[in-house]
């Protein structure tokens, strides 16, 4: 036989196996596990299958893809423009914390010190063998450093040095960065040892003023997480007992996932002067007299992906709101000879160039070496909110069709204007998303006065809105026994008669949100 014969009859075999390859490459992508079968596992495989993250070799710390880290860019982006439109300012501040610093606020360290990291030596050296290293028993530091689980402490020994007069305040300040925090039990975004977050940090000459600003951070927070990340949540104040060490009021947004735990998504805090004192920081004040400045903190992290991907995500994969996705648009040509491309590549450029005058973010995948299914999949799986496919009938018939994720819909629709459909679709998935996830969210909530009917629904998830004694003791009680916590006294709620404890017995002094919680 001639060698082209062979030649050829190779080639038809190694593209079958190639295209079957990505057939089931596609099917794999999917090949999820059903949130109703293992809501936990399903998480994970898709943090894994969408390359968001991925568990680092370091124990409890993560790597971030570059397609999570895409989305997390969005939410910093968003934030950070929300945060400076209240006057705050970006900084930076040391990694590296000097272990007498934690020391000089006692409840503070107290709430921190078993999940400090600690530096004791400075240098490596060659070891005896020459074929690998040690520690150097010789640069042992005079004091250890701890390794930042938040910065409070470094933060308020540098603002004695700013703050002299009333005239410098308020300091408004920020910073972007990276916390270590020693956790025993971790899962990809939602609680690893290190994290990305902000931290805010601000100085006030007044109570007032340290109070406000602290509500309206959480505002910030509430309209982010509703408006942008299209997840409802609840506002509210922390109980003693869950508020932030060293803090006098801690508020919190509270969200809820799909399996009906909550999820903390966001806290701002009140410190008082228990700052402004440890450290020193004294100001003088209008009335020419000595006061110690008001503090408060705030952040959010990169927990903020986990309720994004367990707020919105189905059996299929990631489900993105357009405004915090990376990638809102993605077109799939679908051709088989090179002169049907030609024209789809034209026709594609001019929507991809019209789509991002708009400032609408978009892909035209014409890549050959996948298949258009494989290639469905794909997006499906990584939650890309509106794909258009177009084929040569579409382009003789002035169609495309276009698929939305949120619902899976297809609908074929025109090329003419597609531009302005598009547009208006991905507001349309903004706004479907969010009443989705505010419907579940709702009907989910419960009142709950009998404390055996609680221990009995609490099992299922949800949020149990009940009345509170008021007392450690009873909140001990709950999470002893049900492994459920108060997650906050919710604003907006009708305190004025709140009835009577269903644990103990005793008059409430208020109604709370409970709930078992990542």
């Amino acid at each position: 036989m001639p060698i082209r014969f062979w030649y050829f009859i190779f080639n038809s075999y190694l593209c079958t196996r190639i295209h079957k390859k990505k057939y089931e490459m596609a099917k794999e992508l999917k090949n999820l596990t059903k949130r109703s079968d293992n809501y936990s596992q399903w998480y994970n495989e898709l943090v894994m299958k969408a390359e968001l993250a991925e568990q680092a070799e370091v124990r409890g710390c993560m790597c971030i893809r570059p397609y999570g880290y895409a989305i997390w860019e969005k939410i910093q982006s968003e934030l950070d423009r929300k945060f400076k439109e209240t006057g705050v300012v970006n900084a930076y501040f040391p990694l590296l914390i000097p272990k007498s610093f934690l020391s000089k606020e006692a409840e503070h360290v107290e709430g921190f010190a078993k999940e400090c990291a600690v530096v004791t030596h400075y240098r490596l050296k060659t070891n005896d063998t020459h074929d690998g290293v040690v520690v150097d028993p010789d640069a042992k530091l005079e004091e250890e450093l701890i390794i930042r689980p938040t910065s409070e402490t470094i933060i308020w020994n540098t603002y004695k040095n700013w703050i002299k007069s009333y005239r410098d305040l308020p300091i408004l300040c920020n910073q972007w960065c990276n916390v270590m925090r020693w956790e025993m039990r971790t899962r990809l975004f939602l609680r690893t040892s290190e994290f990305l977050w902000q931290e805010g940090h601000t100085a006030h000459a007044t109570r007032e003023e340290a109070e406000d600003r602290a509500r309206m951070m959480l505002k910030v927070y509430a309209d982010f997480a509703e408006n942008f990340m299209a997840v409802p949540v609840v506002q509210g104040v922390k109980s003693e007992t869950e508020r932030f060490a060293g803090a006098l009021d801690t508020y919190t947004i509270e969200a809820m996932m799909q399996d009906g735990k909550a999820l903390q998504s966001g806290t701002s805090h009140f410190l008082g002067q228990n700052f402004g004192k440890a450290f020193g920081v004294t100001f003088l004040n209008k009335d020419q007299q000595q006061d110690y400045a008001w503090a408060t903190s705030w952040g959010v992290s990169t927990r903020l992906m986990g309720a994004l991907i367990m707020t919105h995500s189905d059996d299929n994969g990631l489900v993105l709101p357009p405004r915090l996705a990376p990638l809102q648009v993605v077109i799939v040509p679908i051709w088989k000879t090179d002169e049907q491309l030609a024209a789809i590549d034209a026709k594609a450029g001019e929507i991809c160039a019209n789509l991002r005058s708009k400032g609408i973010t978009v892909k035209y995948d014409n890549d050959d070496q996948k298949r258009p299914g494989f290639k469905f999949a794909d997006y499906e799986l990584k939650g890309i909110p509106v794909r258009l496919a177009i084929g040569a009938r579409d382009m003789e018939n002035g169609t495309v069709e276009v698929m939305r994720r949120d619902t899976l819909e297809k609908e074929t629709v025109s090329l003419e204007g597609i531009e302005a459909y598009v547009e208006t679709l991905l507001d349309k998935i903004q706004e479907n998303i969010f009443e989705k996830a505010k419907a579940f969210r709702d009907a989910h909530i419960y009142e709950c006065n009998d404390y055996e009917e609680f221990k009995e629904k609490i099992q299922n998830g949800g949020f149990f809105l009940c009345p509170w004694d008021g007392t450690a003791e009873t909140e001990a009680r709950i999470k002893e026994e049900t492994q459920a916590t108060i997650r906050c006294v919710p604003f907006g709620t009708d305190q004025t008669n709140p009835g009577t404890d269903m644990v103990s017995g005793k008059p409430a002094t208020c109604k709370v949100l409970i709930a078992k919680a990542y």
